[in-house]
């Protein structure tokens, strides 16, 4: 059985792509992504780009903001972490330094300080050696800087 895919006026991808971006901010790369999956043509999507961003459905100035912030509070990401994901969704250098400014050094060691201390505990492992390194990894793998990580692994873990 032949399957026919679904094609999509300019005027109805353009209405489709208006609700994807005002359900949740969206990047430019997964708007087009999605049209790219909706089967449009290269000229239609420049087209909808350009009317997403004239009517501000689209801005990434404004995604990155959210981005940072809502993965920050959310999942605890480090600003390397936060900075590696922007960049893999094609985000400016200079959006994602006005992102990550938005997080103040206060706030930023104030959650590493709490997450650390609940982590140490957590940590069921009497080798220090073992639990420093699981302790570790998991900081870095959330995009800790590794200075901090090892600093508070050695003042918390002996």
């Amino acid at each position: 059985m032949q399957q026919t895919k679904k094609t999509y006026t300019l005027q109805e991808a353009t209405k489709k792509m208006e609700h994807y971006c005002a359900y949740q901010e969206r990047c430019h790369k997964e708007v087009v992504q999605k049209l790219t999956d909706m089967y449009m043509i290269p000229e239609a999507i420049d087209v909808i780009i350009v009317h997403l961003l004239q009517h501000n459905f689209l801005n990434e100035e404004r995604f990155a903001k959210t981005f940072v912030s809502g993965k920050f509070k959310i999942k605890n990401w480090g600003r390397r972490r936060l900075t590696f994901e922007l960049k893999k969704k094609d985000i400016g250098k200079f959006n994602i330094n006005q992102a990550l400014a938005d997080i103040s050094d206060e706030d930023y060691i104030g959650l590493f300080n709490d997450l650390t201390e609940k982590k140490a505990h957590s940590i069921k492992e009497t080798n220090v050696f073992k639990k420093r390194k699981k302790f570790i990894d998991y900081f870095l793998y959330r995009g800790w800087e590794s200075h901090l990580v090892y600093d508070r692994a050695h003042e918390l873990i002996k």
